[in-house]
């Protein structure tokens, strides 16, 4: 008795940590399954390839990454701006504050949000030197298809 008694703790004990390992991992997978990322070598090429990056990137933008979720509006954008300048379309966000990202990347900052310097359409925008960092909500995706469809 004492015997089947340690192997059934002995399975239940194996099985546990099964369950840590598993569980994190199947959440991992599940939540980012949602989540596409893609690089482009100019803006043109992103615009051209998905519809879903914003018009006003510059064509001549280059080294561009782009993440998004497709179950919704959360957007991260990274691109390199020869000139180093916001977009003409870009406003200045005038003393407001950004939300942070509802996604993420190895190529964009944590801290994105504290440098946010404008809005270009419905995406918060910070530039350091000559990149780009730009990140839609989805909050902000929801409004802006709302005042498009009016």
């Amino acid at each position: 008795m004492r015997g089947v008694l340690i192997g059934v703790v002995g399975a239940v004990a194996v099985l546990g940590v099964a369950a840590a390992v598993a569980v994190p991992e199947a959440k991992e997978w599940y939540d980012g399954r949602h989540e596409q990322t893609s690089s482009y070598a100019t803006g043109k090429d992103a615009k051209e390839e998905r519809e879903s990056v914003p018009r006003w990137l510059p064509d001549d933008a280059s080294s561009v990454e782009y993440a998004m979720r497709t179950t919704g509006g959360e957007r991260i954008l990274k691109a390199t701006l020869h000139d180093g300048r916001l977009p003409a379309q870009c406003e200045a966000l005038g003393g407001g504050s950004a939300p942070d990202p509802e996604i993420s990347a190895s190529w964009f900052p944590s801290e994105a949000a504290n440098s946010a310097k404008g809005r270009c359409g419905s995406y918060y925008v910070a530039l350091k030197e000559h990149t780009l960092y730009a990140w839609q909500t989805n909050d902000d995706w929801v409004d802006e298809n709302r005042r498009s469809g009016q």
